[in-house]
C-alpha cells in the first residue's frame, strides 16, 4: 500500500518526523540531522531543517545533554568501557566540552565495570595462562577500557598455583 504525496513537506511536517524520532529515544542533533536530511532529501529544497533543529532544542525537546547522559547510561549497561563510549559519542557529533563533562574517565566505577565484564565473560577461575592473560586484556582493551582499567581488572583475578 503506497501513499500518495500530495505536496512537497512543509517544516510542520519536517518537526513532526523529528519529534517522532525523538519521541523513540534521544538524539543528538547530528544524529537527528542526519536522518531528517535522509528522509527529505529528495524532497526538502525549500526546507531549513537547521531551524526546526534549532526551535526543537530551544524548547527543550532535543538536548545533547540528555542524549549523553542516555547514551553513557544504555553503553555502561552494555559493559562498553569509556573510551569506547567516548569514540561513539564524538561519531554521534557530540561536543568535546559535553563528553568530558558527563564521562570521567578516572572515576573508580570504571574499573569496578571492568572486573564486572571480565567477570561475566570468563568466570571467577584463575587465569591460567599468559596466553589466557592476554586475551582477556585484549577483550577488555576492545570494549574500551584504559590500559590502567585492564591492569586493575586483570590484577584483581587470582593467580594460577
Amino acid at each position: 500500500m503506497s501513499r500518495e504525496k500530495t505536496s512537497d513537506p512543509s517544516e510542520s511536517d519536517v518537526r513532526l518526523a523529528a519529534m517522532n524520532l525523538l519521541a523513540r529515544r534521544e538524539h543528538s542533533a547530528l544524529e537527528l540531522r542526519e536522518k531528517l536530511v535522509k528522509r527529505f532529501a529528495d524532497e526538502a529544497h525549500g526546507l531549513d531543517i537547521d531551524s526546526v533543529l534549532s526551535r526543537l532544542a530551544e524548547q527543550g525537546l532535543q538536548s545533547d545533554e540528555r542524549f549523553t547522559e542516555a547514551f553513557i547510561t544504555s553503553r555502561e549497561r552494555q559493559g562498553k568501557g569509556p573510551l569506547r563510549i567516548e569514540q561513539e559519542l564524538r561519531q554521534k557529533g557530540v561536543a568535546e566540552a559535553l563528553v568530558a563533562q558527563y564521562l570521567d574517565e578516572a572515576d573508580e566505577c570504571w574499573a569496578g565495570l571492568a572486573r564486572e565484564v571480565r567477570s561475566k565473560r570468563f568466570g571467577d577461575g584463575p587465569i591460567q595462562t599468559p596466553r589466557e592473560k592476554a586475551r582477556q586484556m585484549r577483550f577488555l582493551q576492545y570494549r574500551g577500557f584504559s590500559h590502567e582499567q585492564v591492569r586493575e581488572a586483570i590484577a584483581s583475578v587470582p593467580r594460577h598455583p
